[in-house]
């Protein structure tokens, strides 16, 4: 039998190593959050062969002081706390006190810092634990952390390590997550020696969206500013015609982290539900401000978890935003006809964002300074008088390069407005010498290959960012319209004289001619989206009545599924069902609402039960109300049926009447709409 031993320290540091580093992108994660909570305004990454054999982090924080850096190493040290009850206020990113330990137990560091009050700087070097130099050298105000050779002295955990490429796209996912979380700080990311992210700092948060998402996105959102009981809210919600398959561009950010929450997730996509189809996600951004006491954020050692100690309430108001800010928005959907101009525009936009990259920030070379370990006190002592090329207070970019990203902001601001348009983006206009690109006009004619040198794209490598500033921005108010406030031209009551019914296609879709456009109803959403209105005004009017059942429906319930019907029971029994325990697991329902009668009652029923008991908190009144509404679509008429003139002009009428006309319940959309324009360059009538 083995004796019990006490380990030793080393392999103390390198179990312990496991749980915070599992791959270059924690060292990245670790070192970038170590530089955000100095103090930074300025943060470098650099990587190569995907952070395995160099992660290089540059800031210009306070620096670590040179009698504290040793003490920095050891396990459990840190500047952020001193007690247990700190953990209920902290604001700062890290806390735990295990990052720089963990790293340097299982890599090569090199750490050179200094504060802004030393005359010089220090270079320490730590390898798998072991002190190796402790140094005076001459170095600029902040921190660089230099960390090669991850899982050096671990070869069992190098081996489990993916492809360089692999590797270094989960560190440009992270970088890009960073930058969201903290607007105000400009970040640089370089991968193999390319420069892969450049932000300005400049705090307008549009900005980022475009810059990471791009044009599309960007020019597709819904702004949110909001304040409840709980916590404050502001960013973007994006507009149901942008969504993935996964959860992948759902961005919330809680204080400033960034995290992943099943709760927070569920709200948004419930939100949502009515706008998108089945297993597709939307896009968000959002930052959420909320009291430390309502938090905890010491659950794992990765702080990528928290919890909430009011999920019920911060579901139910975070589930309002989202709804209520989506249904104050016009979103028929704009179908193009034609792929080259949506190849046009991923161009233009592609060409744009070469022509205002933001201008090289200070780069200081460190490492040369770090080499120069002779360098004299007064020496040093000069270097630091010498002024700065940048002021670090004021990030990267400069106030030029800030105001042409704002220009393209405000511009964008005033696009997300509109119902759905074919996105464009005004620019002010520059001399035809001055313009950083120019897009040739013969870009439909042009035929797969080579394009002929004259209709090449031009750029101007050579011409500043800086001949786009010269004229005045064009200035957009942007303000939150109500749904009252917007163009509902189409759906406006007192226009349906102009509808020109042109008829029924596919026995499914009907053509409507407005102007100078044609829409296109899907029978079958806009019949389900009436009947869930119909359905959900009238329960929450009280206005429903109940069906006597014979004979009665007979459930069997799991316990899962008994636990859902006993919390939400009273409110089911509201809706109109009456329903009872036949002993053990067995219930029976002796009615049901009126409008669900000749309906599969038995499966829809245990449908519901299984979406309740699935939730993380308590089905809240409205979710059963909608659930309950949602099981009246199922009497909605099919695709493939003829209906007649009237009844589609009855439909018509009352899908007028509804706030939110555009989408079935489940997410698809009812309406969508094509130029005129769009279909005649089908035709080559315009070219």
């Amino acid at each position: 039998m083995n004796k019990i031993k006490l380990l030793s320290q080393e392999t103390i540091d390198k179990i312990a190593a496991g749980e915070v580093v599992e791959r270059p992108r924690s060292v990245v994660k670790e070192l970038v959050e170590n530089a955000i909570d100095a103090g930074a305004s300025a943060i470098t990454v650099e990587i190569k062969n995907g952070g395995i054999s160099l992660v290089r982090i540059t800031d210009n924080g306070s620096g670590i002081p040179r009698e504290e850096i040793p003490l920095a190493f050891l396990r459990h040290s840190t500047s952020k706390i001193r007690s247990a009850e700190d953990l209920v206020s902290v604001h700062s990113l890290g806390f735990r006190g295990e990052a720089l330990s963990s790293i340097s137990a299982v890599a090569r560091v090199e750490l050179i810092t200094k504060t802004y009050d030393s005359i010089t700087g220090t270079r320490y070097l730590i390898e798998g634990s072991k002190e190796i130099a402790n140094e005076e050298i001459g170095a600029p105000e902040g921190t660089t952390f230099i960390v090669k050779d991850l899982f050096f002295n671990t070869p069992a955990r190098r081996k489990f390590l993916k492809s360089a490429t692999t590797e270094g796209n989960y560190i440009t996912d992270l970088m890009e997550k960073l930058a969201m979380s903290h607007p105000d700080i400009s970040f640089k990311f370089i991968s193999n020696n390319k420069t892969k992210l450049h932000t300005s700092g400049n705090s307008n948060i549009r900005d980022l969206v475009y810059q990471i998402y791009g044009r599309e996105i960007a020019s597709s959102t819904i702004e949110v500013n909001e304040e409840t009981e709980l916590f404050k809210i502001k960013g973007f919600l994006g507009k149901p015609v942008i969504t993935r398959g996964n959860r992948n561009y759902e961005n919330y950010f809680i204080n400033s982290r960034y995290i992943k929450s099943p709760l927070l997730s569920k709200a948004i996509e419930e939100g949502y539900k009515n706008y998108l189809m089945q297993h597709q996600y939307p896009f968000t951004l959002l930052y959420f401000e909320f009291d430390g006491e309502l938090l905890d954020v010491n659950v794992h050692p990765t702080k990528m978890e928290l919890r909430f100690s009011n999920n019920e309430q911060i579901y139910k108001e975070l589930y309002d935003i989202v709804y209520s800010k989506l249904s104050q928005r016009e979103l028929i959907p704009s179908v193009p006809v034609d792929e080259r101009d949506a190849q046009r525009e991923r161009l233009e936009e592609r060409l744009e964002k070469e022509a205002r990259k933001i201008p090289e920030p200070f780069e200081i070379n460190r490492a040369n300074a770090a080499s120069d370990l002779n360098i004299s006190v007064n020496r040093a002592n000069a270097s630091s008088k010498s002024p700065n090329p940048v002021d670090f207070a004021k990030g990267f970019a400069s106030e030029q390069v800030s105001q042409a990203i704002s220009a393209i902001s405000n511009a964008l601001e005033k696009v997300s407005e509109e119902a759905e348009p074919r996105i464009t983006l005004n620019l002010p206009k520059v001399s035809e010498e001055q313009q950083p690109y120019n897009l040739s006009k013969k870009d439909d004619e042009q035929k797969e290959g080579k394009p002929k040198e004259s209709e090449q794209l031009q750029v101007n490598t050579n011409g500043p960012v800086s001949t786009i500033l010269n004229e005045p921005a064009q200035k957009f108010e942007y303000k939150e319209m109500t749904l009252a406030d917007m163009d509902r031209d189409f759906l406006r009551e007192s226009n349906k004289v102009e509808h020109k019914i042109i008829g029924q296609l596919f026995k499914t879709y009907w053509l409507i001619e407005y102007k100078d456009e044609l829409f296109i109803i899907d029978q079958h959403a806009a019949h389900e989206k009436v009947l869930y209105e119909r359905t959900m005004k009238k329960l929450k009017d009280k206005e429903f009545t109940s069906q006597i059942v014979s004979p009665p429906i007979i459930l069997t319930l799991d316990s899962k599924e008994s636990e859902a019907l006993e919390q939400c029971r009273e409110q089911i029994e509201e809706f109109g069902y009456e329903i009872e325990n036949f002993g053990g697991k067995e219930y029976v329902i002796s009615a049901i609402p009126a409008n669900l009668y000749n309906m599969n009652m038995k499966d829809l029923f245990i449908e519901m039960l299984d979406d309740f008991s699935n939730l993380s908190g308590k089905a809240t009144p409205d979710m059963i109300l909608e659930k309950v509404a949602t099981m009246s679509c199922k009497a909605a008429v099919k695709g493939n049926n003829k209906l007649s003139l009237d009844e589609i002009n009855e439909l018509f009428d009352e899908l007028m009447t509804l706030d939110n006309p555009y989408n079935c319940p489940h997410g698809r959309p009812t309406i969508i709409k094509m130029s005129k324009q769009e279909i005649e360059k089908k035709f080559k009538r315009i070219i």
